[in-house]
């Protein structure tokens, strides 16, 4: 039997629960309000948290379904993240044409991304963002890692088919 410190083994966890409730919500207060609820629930269990093979993959589950309720409850959404996360990282050497291009593009991916089905989304969130592996995702999700890979390679392939559409008809 483990133990398992709140403070050691579930706080340093609240950024990777920030981006993934921030995916889902589209909405970076909501994301707060999600990872607080989140923790918060962590806590209430904390007695039985010794059980728990994979506190990680645990607090993932509630943050994905307190972030689902959330998006379900709300009739309105407002823009995906912050616009300095939106900001290319471009050199001091482009141009005000290309940051503006790169700007462009990045918009459009996010678009793209965020109009995938949401098991597609979030597998793709927490493999390609969040680096998890496919049993972690899997375990997260409650599905086989199977699932998790055809998730993941028809997420790709739709933001890779509607990038390339955008690209040649123009933004």
């Amino acid at each position: 039997m483990k133990i398992v410190s709140f403070r050691n083994d579930v706080l340093p966890l609240k950024n990777v629960l920030f981006r993934l409730a921030l995916r889902i919500t589209m909405n970076k207060e909501e994301a707060e309000d999600v990872v607080q609820d989140t923790l918060m629930k962590v806590w209430d269990r904390r007695d039985t948290l010794q059980d728990i093979d994979s506190i990680e993959a645990f607090s993932l589950t509630i943050c994905r379904n307190i972030a689902l309720d959330k998006t379900k409850r709300s009739s309105w959404r407002e823009e995906s993240l912050d616009q300095d996360t939106l900001e290319p990282r471009a050199t001091s050497m482009a141009t005000p044409y290309q940051r503006t291009e790169q700007r462009d593009m990045l918009e459009m991916v996010k678009r793209i991304v965020d109009g995938l089905p949401e098991k597609q989304k979030t597998c793709m969130q927490l493999r390609d963002f969040e680096g998890k592996s496919y049993k972690d995702i899997a375990e997260v999700l409650s599905i086989s890692e199977e699932q998790v890979k055809v998730n993941i390679y028809r997420a790709r392939q739709a933001v890779k088919q509607k990038f390339n559409e955008n690209a040649e008809y123009g933004l």
